[in-house]
């Protein structure tokens, strides 16, 4: 990946190597109803995560954390595990159900009047929603957070 930036007339480009090692990683911050709290983690690097009620202050422990980690793989002079963040997806995922569980969602999506494969896609996307489903800390001095609001 190479980023350019843009300076009067002139155009810039850097290298992969000017960026961050960290910044090869998502890092997710989060509401958590069941902890009441922000929780912060970053898929594919840390484990654990980082909690607390200032969700600014959560990212910014999460970033330094993130660092640690990599700093503990350059100290051990392992290889970093791939990267999370910049990935491009094919649009394909094969995923292994089982006989009875094949023929039940076939089944349904004949029921349907869709293909196995529109059917499954539907299903996916509904229960992204519901995971996705925007929720807000209850507190009185916060803002509603709605998608248009978040955008």
């Amino acid at each position: 990946m190479t980023f350019r930036i843009f300076r009067s007339d002139t155009l810039l480009t850097l290298p992969d190597s000017f960026m961050k090692p960290s910044d090869q990683y998502i890092k997710i911050v989060e509401w958590s109803e069941q902890d009441q709290c922000y929780v912060g983690f970053c898929p594919g690097l840390m484990l654990g995560v980082i909690q607390g009620d200032d969700e600014t202050r959560v990212y910014a422990q999460l970033c330094k954390a993130v660092d640690e980690w990599i700093q503990v793989y350059e100290n051990e002079k392992s290889p970093l595990p791939p990267a999370t963040a910049g990935k491009t997806y094919s649009g394909r995922v094969l995923i292994r159900v089982g006989k009875e569980l094949h023929k039940a969602l076939a089944t349904d999506a004949i029921r349907h009047g869709q293909s196995l494969n529109a059917f499954c896609i539907s299903l996916l996307r509904r229960e992204r929603v519901q995971y996705g489903t925007y929720k807000t800390r209850p507190s009185a001095k916060r803002r509603e957070s709605t998608p248009e609001t978040t955008r």
